[in-house]
């Protein structure tokens, strides 16, 4: 299992915990049992196989520190998303804005460019065109600004 497909397993984590107010941790529990991945593994490649302790490490430490910081990474969201609530995006967009910006300010082992490219990558899979664009020009104004910030800073 490669690390974009723990990505997108943990963005479904994020949007399941969203949605039913649960934490992605016990969430994470039910999800990831051999009984239930198996009913799911009908729906697509997606759920072919369980995730190892490392893709596992990773999907628990990215959506526990997305609950964690959501209020913080809601911010950010709408600050760049121009005239649009958090509320009334996407619930798939948002659990994929909230993924990418969470790896960009606090994993520090996913390079900005390759957050916004996986993030509109897997965004192409669930959502129309036009919110695929606005993630894209959401996550590339975030890093524009993040740049400008840190190069101020070592100025």
């Amino acid at each position: 299992m490669t690390r974009t497909v723990a990505r997108e397993l943990a963005i479904q984590l994020c949007f399941a915990a969203a949605a039913s107010g649960r934490e992605p941790d016990e969430l994470a529990d039910e999800f990831f049992s051999a009984e239930h991945f198996e009913t799911l593994s009908e729906e697509g490649e997606l759920y072919a196989e369980l995730p190892d302790q490392r893709q596992m490490a990773y999907i628990r430490r990215l959506t526990a520190k997305i609950a964690e910081k959501r209020p913080e990474l809601d911010e950010i969201v709408e600050r760049y998303a121009k005239d649009w609530r958090v509320d009334r995006l996407s619930r798939t967009a948002l659990a994929v804005l909230r993924c990418a910006v969470c790896e960009i300010l606090y994993l520090d082992d996913v390079p900005t460019g390759a957050a916004i490219n996986e993030a509109v990558e897997l965004d192409k899979k669930y959502d129309e065109p036009e919110t695929v664009a606005f993630v894209n020009g959401v996550l590339g104004a975030f890093a524009r600004d993040l740049a400008r910030e840190s190069a101020d800073g070592e100025a």
